[in-house]
């Protein structure tokens, strides 16, 4: 019997990429780090769930119809959301979460030589896409924690194809303002597709954050990323959506895998798209967990950026990795920055009340042990 020849048959630059690690499941980390409750402040969920009528499809649910395969192309969520943004049902298209959209539209625009441009600082996702599909992933620096425009102009060259913002950006919070934007898209001139992931966009509260939806008429060659995992808490379930011009959208679905969205993820979603009520719930609560957070790490002498999104990004006198095994430990658990290369730094997710105590109790505490 003859050996694989693993090595011959990886091509260059999957033999350089590192696999992503997922973390374990709860109960093997509580057992690991020897904690009885465990606070996860990682992910950016929305610890108040999904809205109210998503509940109740959830609750509902049809056990037999999950023998039935689902809608192929998420018909009736098109539909929905083409009333709700004054849009052709055809220029949405629906993906197993953001994350597969995003490989979507990499595979439709990108060739052997091709590029992407984003920022170095951002949701590692593009880059990853890219790099293991065989595509240079060009990452322009930050400054002062927003992306660099000036910066990315420059780095485009004849073979860059697309290009990513992340909008507000994760995990920074800063955001393109209308004017920004504009300006931006406009020294694009439509030579390549201009990707916004709004990711986060719903908790946005600032009142020149852009409607890139409305953008879309005027820049042909925009394309919107959307997803029902953070504001409308189902990220179980994996559902997101990009949006653009037609003849965009229709040149992306080529690259599409159908039947990739479950019934149930679309049924919720579905129901939750429109519940405004749900949205100025979050808000507030996250706008609270904020006002918290900003008061206890002053108090604690923390340098933090706590900009857009539902998230805070705090610096620390400490090896982030460090004080991630640390503070898992205490039962919390927080998103390790080095990864996004903010090295010595961690992002938190606003959560209740009670988790936010006691991440900052179980902060304080290895803050003053490490002394």
């Amino acid at each position: 019997m003859s050996c694989l020849q693993l090595e011959r048959l990886l091509p260059e630059y999957i033999k350089r990429f590192e696999a992503y690690i997922p973390s374990k499941p709860d109960p093997e980390l509580m057992r690991l780090y020897g904690c009885s409750r465990l606070y996860r402040l990682n992910n950016n969920e929305n610890p108040l769930g999904p809205p109210d009528a998503a509940l109740e499809v959830i609750r509902n649910f049809f056990p037999p119809k999950a023998a039935i395969y689902p809608s192929g192309d998420a018909y009736y969520l098109r539909q929905k959301l083409a009333e709700k943004f004054s849009k052709h049902p055809d220029q949405f298209l629906v993906g197993n979460g953001a994350n597969e959209v995003i490989g979507f539209v990499i595979k439709a625009f990108c060739e052997s030589g091709d590029n992407i441009v984003t920022a170095d600082k951002t949701f590692a996702v593009y880059e990853w896409v890219a790099e293991f599909s065989g595509f240079e992933a060009r990452l322009v620096p930050l400054k002062d924690y927003e992306f660099d425009d000036r910066g990315m102009l420059d780095c485009i060259d004849d073979r860059t194809k697309i290009v990513f913002l992340c909008n507000p950006n994760n995990p920074t919070g800063t955001y393109w303002n209308r004017e920004r934007l504009e300006r931006f898209l406009d020294a694009i001139d439509s030579r390549r597709i201009v990707v916004i992931d709004e990711a986060y966009c719903e908790f946005v509260e600032a009142d020149d954050y852009p409607d890139c939806m409305s953008l879309i008429d005027r820049y042909p060659n925009l394309v919107v990323f959307r997803t029902f995992s953070k504001m409308y808490g189902l990220a179980g379930l994996r559902i997101g959506y990009l949006a653009g011009e037609l003849s965009v959208v229709d040149a992306i679905r080529r690259t599409c895998v159908v039947y990739s969205v479950n019934t149930l993820a679309q049924e919720a979603a579905l129901a939750a798209v429109g519940d405004e009520g749900h949205l100025v719930r979050s808000r507030q609560f996250v706008r609270q967990g904020k006002d918290f957070l900003r008061r206890e790490l002053t108090r604690l002498g923390l340098t933090f950026v706590a900009r857009e999104g539902n998230y805070v990004m705090i610096e620390l006198p400490m090896s982030d990795t460090l004080a991630y095994r640390k503070l898992m430990t205490q039962g919390v658990m927080v998103r390790s920055m080095t990864g996004f290369r903010f090295p010595n730094h961690i992002r938190v997710t606003i959560s209740f009340m009670e988790a936010m105590e006691a991440f900052i109790e179980a902060l304080e505490t290895i803050l003053r042990r490490s002394v």
